[in-house]
Formats: structure tokens, C-alpha cells, sequence
């Protein structure tokens, strides 16, 4: 065997090496996600809330594929606004303008995905 074809051998396999270790960084990165779950009804919702308005007290929530578990979907939303206050705010006290309870009046759906909308009570 050349020199050449040695080092030509070690870049690849370094390259598999590599791949290999991207991959199990991915495996792990992927698991640890899944296990973070939240489940409602027994079904995972991959809710979003984000600020309504440059007052970013008020926000919305959206709960896509409501069809799975209207229960469910009403559950994740409003645990997804808790959390929301929560994390900027430091309450989890909420005033519901359409909430997931039918505050406001009737649950809003659009096509598959439930809305709620809120503003975080500071004390």
C-alpha cells in the first residue's frame, strides 16, 4: 500500500467517523425533545404562542389538527398560554379574551386550528 492510498483511507474513514457522530448527535437531540412532551387526552399537540401586539402581554395561541381531541386541543392551549406568561412575565394569571374554556364566546377554529388569545395579568 502507498502512502497516498493510506492517507486516502484514513480521510474516509475520519469521514464515516464523522457521520456517525453527527447521527448519534441528532438520536439524542431528538430523543431528549420527544421525552419533553406535554400529552392532552393522550395526544401531542405542537401548540405556538407568540405576542398579539407590541404590548406583549397580550398574546395568541395556536393549536393546529384540533380534530385529534377538542378536549385535548383546548387543554394544550391553555397550558401553552400559561407557560407563555410564565416565562416573560412570571404569572401564570391570565384574562382570556377568547379562551379555551368559550370565553369571549364561542371557540375559534379555522380550518383545523384552534386560537385562543389572552393578555398575561401582572399583580
Amino acid at each position: 500500500m502507498h502512502v497516498g492510498d493510506r492517507n486516502l483511507a484514513a480521510k474516509r474513514v475520519g469521514r464515516r467517523i464523522g457521520v456517525l457522530a453527527l447521527c448519534a448527535v441528532v438520536a439524542v437531540a431528538a430523543c431528549t425533545r420527544t421525552s419533553e412532551r406535554v400529552y392532552f387526552n393522550g395526544v401531542y399537540f405542537k401548540t405556538k404562542a407568540k405576542s398579539a401586539s407590541d404590548d406583549r402581554r397580550s398574546f395568541v395561541v395556536r393549536v393546529p389538527k384540533v380534530d385529534r381531541s377538542l378536549d385535548g386541543a383546548r387543554a394544550a392551549g391553555d397550558y401553552e398560554g400559561t407557560r407563555y406568561c410564565i416565562e416573560n412575565f412570571g404569572t401564570s394569571e391570565i384574562d382570556w379574551v377568547r379562551g379555551p374554556d368559550g370565553q369571549g364566546g364561542t371557540l375559534a377554529i379555522d380550518g383545523n386550528t384552534l386560537t385562543l388569545t389572552g393578555r398575561c395579568q401582572l399583580w
